[in-house]
């Protein structure tokens, strides 16, 4: 009987995964794989200089990679629509860990960001993730409910999904970490543009952003690590020693990699770790000194692909709900990973956000997963 039950385990599992969009499952396992590479590359050297096992990183990687993506499949088991029943539970979860991350004791400080709750054994959680789901989903539930009977959302019905977004969006701020808040935020844009609410909102939420970035940076609610940021954007010898200096070495260490690269693990800015942290936050550079234009031009193509068959399976679905939560999971890593991408070549202020499904990091693997796992979720119920 365990045989038979194990047998046709393996057989659902199979005839579910043969129904995935492949060109998704393509570009997404394209950039799980060469993000493990990189993670690697960028950590071997220094933790075997440090007498240290130089695979630390290369095994919580994959292992992150594991779970995700079991967390992953799990998502296209029960039909997206069903959802809309545990977006309190996961909204709520959410909100409980931001205000955990701000009780002093609780949680862990990292590069000026108090985002994380850490547990023994070296294992943490960046409930900010978390709420990106939780976003998503609760606003697109919301705006969709008056669709299903044939009418646009109201002004009430934006004020409600801008609410749900409102409170972690604080929690956030008070972090603080700005670069999340503006991806949550180009999320819930994008899905409040797509849903047939007023054009007006559109408008004003995009002129509110502008104000209220120039107002907060002006009386001071920034702080002073990310005023610097800005600073060293603008003028990299602002900050020689800290911001300045690491945009100076992304720079260098992405264009000395020239059109085919030094190869993989013998980038000599890689392996003399100039780049602070390089396996989160700025891989991006190991990719440009390591497999050089070449190699940095099929990522892109690989995020390109994804973005144009999430489109197409958003375009394609009859259910506004599965339009809005794909619309939203787009945006959501668009954003991010021009804002990423864009920081490590000094196009765009430094933020601190991972690059999806590449960066080292647990919780945001997790987050990209699952939120992969939701547009695969509609694709298996619009076919």
């Amino acid at each position: 009987m365990s045989i038979y039950s194990n047998r046709k385990n393996r057989d659902r599992f199979r005839e579910n995964f043969s129904q995935f969009d492949r060109v998704l499952t393509f570009s997404v396992a394209s950039l799980l794989i060469i993000g493990t590479l990189l993670v690697y590359a960028a950590t071997r050297n220094w933790f075997a200089s440090q007498g240290l096992d130089p695979e630390y990183y290369l095994k919580r990687h994959v292992v992150n990679i594991l779970i995700g993506g079991l967390l992953a499949y799990g998502t296209t088991l029960i039909d997206y629509r069903l959802l809309r029943a545990y977006t309190p539970i996961v909204w709520g979860l959410a909100v409980i860990g931001l205000i955990i991350v701000l009780i002093p004791g609780l949680g862990s400080e990292i590069n000026g960001a108090k985002a994380w709750i850490s547990f023994p054994g070296g294992f943490q959680i960046q409930p900010a993730e978390l709420a990106k789901i939780a976003i998503i989903v609760g606003i697109s539930m919301i705006l969709a409910e008056k669709r299903d009977a044939d009418a646009n959302p109201t002004d009430q019905d934006v004020l409600k999904a801008l609410a749900i977004a409102a409170v972690p969006i604080i929690l956030i701020l008070l972090q603080p970490d700005l670069g999340t808040v503006v991806i949550i935020s180009a999320a819930v844009v994008a899905i409040i543009g797509t849903s047939g609410a007023p054009t007006r909102w559109v408008v004003g939420l995009l002129l509110l952003a502008v104000v209220g970035g120039f107002t907060a940076i002006k009386t001071g609610v920034v702080d002073e690590y990310q005023v610097a940021r800005l600073q060293s954007f603008v003028d990299p010898s602002a900050d020689s020693q800290a911001t300045g200096y690491q945009l100076r070495q992304s720079r260098i260490t992405i264009g000395s990699g020239g059109i085919l690269g030094k190869g993989l693990f013998n980038g000599p800015q890689t392996n003399g770790r100039f780049v602070p942290e390089q396996q989160t936050d700025f891989i991006f550079t190991v990719a440009g000194e390591e497999l050089g234009f070449v190699g940095s031009s099929f990522i892109l193509l690989c995020f390109t692909l994804f973005f144009i068959r999430a489109f197409a399976i958003a375009k394609r679905t009859t259910d506004l709900f599965g339009r809005l939560v794909c619309v939203g999971v787009i945006a959501w890593f668009a954003f991010q990973t021009f804002e990423n991408i864009g920081m490590a070549m000094g196009l765009v202020p430094m933020t601190g956000v991972p690059l999806p499904f590449m960066s080292y990091g647990g919780s945001s693997m997790f987050a990209n997963l699952i939120g992969l796992g939701l547009i695969q979720n509609v694709h298996l119920r619009t076919r």
